[in-house]
C-alpha cells in the first residue's frame, strides 16, 4: 500500500464546486494513503501585518492565483481511487489531522447564518491557534480546546447533477460539518462516478453543532486518508447516503432544506442500517432508536440543514 502526499496549489484545488466532469489530480490503487494539503481563507480574512500570525504559502499562492475570491470552499482534488465504478462504497479512514497555519477566521456574514434577521452586519475574528496545546485563544481571553476536522468531505456527484455548489450537503458528501468526524473516524460515501473522485477541505480547528453563525473556526488542516473500496454485487448500490463510524458510535446522516425532513432522513437511515446488521424488525429498530439513539442537529447554515443519528457501539453489535 503506498503513501502519496498532495498539496494544495493552484492546479490542485477547485473553489466552491463539484462536479463529475472535474478530473482527477492524483491517481491511487485502493488501500492507498494520501497526506492531503487543505488551506481555507482569502484576503479579507487574513491575520493582519505585525500579528504574528503567518499566512502559509499554499494559502498565498492561491489567494494570489485567483483574484477577487469570494467566500468559499477550497478543495483539493479530486483523488481517483483505481478501479471504483458507480453503486461502489468508498470507506474514508481518517487516519490523521494535522494544523497548516497558527490561525483561524470566524466571520458572521449578512444574509447567511441561522438568525440572519438578528445580525445584519458582517463581522470577523482572527483566533490564533496553538497546535502543541491543542488550543486557541478567543478575543475576550478565553482557550478553547481544539477538536479539528473537515467540514468538506465527498466524492464526485452524479454527473446529472451537473456543476453544483459545494455549500449544500447532498448524497455524495460534501460540505456536511459533522464535528465527529475527527482523527480516527470513517466516513462511508456512495460513488457516483469511474474513480469516485475524492475531495477534502474547509478546516475547522473546533465547532459547536449546528454552526449557527455560518462559519466554525475556520483554518488550514492537513489529513492523512486511507481509502477502501468496496465493490458493488450484483449491480444493486451498496450506500444510498453517507455514513460514517467513529471509534465509539456509528453514525447515520439525513440532509435537508426542512430540518424535520432531515431528521426522518437521518432516522431512516440509522432505523435501515440496524435492520440490515442485526435481526430486529423496522418496528423494533425504531422503538429502539427512541429508546438508545441520539440525534443531534449536524448545521443549520448550508440550505441543506443536517441531522445525523449516534449509535453507541456495544448497544446492539
Amino acid at each position: 500500500m503506498a503513501l502519496h502526499r498532495l498539496a494544495a496549489t493552484p492546479d490542485t484545488i477547485r473553489i466552491s464546486a463539484f462536479d463529475a466532469r472535474f478530473p482527477p489530480v492524483l491517481t491511487i490503487e485502493p488501500g492507498d494513503t494520501v497526506e492531503v494539503e487543505c488551506v481555507s481563507g482569502r484576503d479579507e480574512v487574513l491575520p493582519p501585518p505585525g500579528s504574528g500570525m503567518t499566512v502559509p504559502p499554499a494559502l498565498a499562492a492561491i489567494i494570489a492565483a485567483n483574484p477577487g475570491m469570494v467566500a468559499g470552499h477550497i478543495c483539493t482534488g479530486p483523488i481517483a481511487i483505481a478501479g471504483a465504478m458507480p453503486g461502489d462504497m468508498l470507506e474514508v479512514r481518517i487516519d490523521r489531522i494535522e494544523h497548516g497555519s497558527d490561525w483561524g477566521y470566524n466571520t458572521i456574514r449578512p444574509l447567511a447564518g441561522t438568525l440572519p434577521e438578528d445580525f445584519p452586519e458582517p463581522a470577523k475574528m482572527i483566533i490564533p491557534i496553538d497546535s502543541a496545546a491543542g488550543t486557541c485563544r478567543l478575543p475576550w481571553g478565553l482557550d478553547l480546546p481544539l477538536a479539528p476536522f473537515f467540514g468538506v468531505m465527498g466524492v464526485a456527484p452524479p454527473p446529472a447533477f451537473g456543476r453544483i455548489s459545494s455549500k449544500e450537503p447532498r448524497i455524495h458528501g460534501g460540505n456536511l460539518d459533522n464535528k465527529e468526524l475527527t482523527q480516527c473516524s470513517t466516513l462511508f460515501l456512495p460513488v457516483f462516478v469511474p474513480g469516485a473522485n475524492f475531495s477534502a477541505g474547509d478546516g475547522h480547528g473546533v465547532q459547536g453543532d449546528g454552526e449557527v453563525c455560518v462559519t466554525a473556526l475556520e483554518c488550514c488542516l492537513t489529513g492523512t486518508f486511507t481509502f477502501i473500496l468496496h465493490k458493488a454485487e450484483g449491480g444493486a448500490p451498496l450506500l444510498a447516503m453517507p455514513r460514517a463510524e467513529t471509534p465509539t458510535h456509528y453514525i447515520s446522516m439525513g440532509m435537508h432544506e426542512d430540518l424535520d425532513q432531515a431528521m426522518k432522513g437521518a432516522l431512516r437511515e440509522m432505523i435501515a442500517f440496524i435492520v440490515a446488521r442485526t435481526n430486529l424488525s423496522r418496528e423494533q429498530a425504531y422503538a429502539f432508536c427512541s429508546l438508545a439513539v441520539d440525534f443531534h442537529v449536524t448545521q443549520t447554515v448550508n440550505g441543506e440543514k443536517g441531522v445525523h443519528g449516534l449509535l453507541k457501539k456495544g448497544l446492539l453489535f
